[in-house]
């Protein structure tokens, strides 16, 4: 799980869970793309000159690093920035480059898995680890799940988001 939030003020990231530099570096990769690309995702031009961008990876105490977070972050980032709920059931993992290609990652079988086990009926993961999936995941798992691969970031937002903002409320 990843929590996002704006906080008025001066533009910057925190971040916070027990995150390694690998992770860092995702959020980091994300924050960057997704600014590059604020116009053409429908962001405020005002939205981060006016707000510190706050990542959260909750789960305690529980060390967390490696190349794989990239996709999600950059999904958090950009569901925060423009209003746009992710969708249920859903989980992704991938790294992104800054020209938003979603790299391969390592422990598809075990994060396949764990989602399906968590109630995760689609899984968004990497064009270049689809022969992972097809020949680690258990056939029946692999039937219960739509999974899509994606190539670039871009695809893996029209996947993940729902294509109409929330109205905010104070309440």
């Amino acid at each position: 799980f990843i929590e996002a939030v704006a906080i008025p003020g001066e533009r910057g990231l925190i971040l916070t869970g027990q995150l390694g530099d690998v992770m860092k570096e995702s959020a980091q990769t994300a924050l960057s793309w997704v600014r590059a690309h604020a116009a053409e995702l429908g962001i405020k031009k005002d939205f981060f000159p006016k707000h510190e961008i706050h990542v959260h990876v909750p789960a305690g105490a529980v060390p967390k690093d490696g190349p794989s977070a990239g996709v999600a972050m950059t999904t958090a980032i950009t569901s925060l920035a423009t209003a746009r709920p992710s969708k249920p059931l859903l989980a992704m993992t991938g790294e992104i480059s800054l020209t938003g290609r979603v790299l391969p990652i390592g422990g598809v079988k075990e994060k396949v898995l764990a989602a399906h086990r968590a109630g995760v009926r689609t899984v968004i993961l990497p064009e270049r680890n689809r022969k992972d999936f097809d020949e680690d995941v258990p056939e029946d798992i692999r039937a219960d799940l739509t999974v899509l691969h994606a190539t670039q970031v871009r695809e893996a937002l029209d996947w993940a988001l729902e294509s109409v903002p929330v109205k905010v409320t104070d309440d």
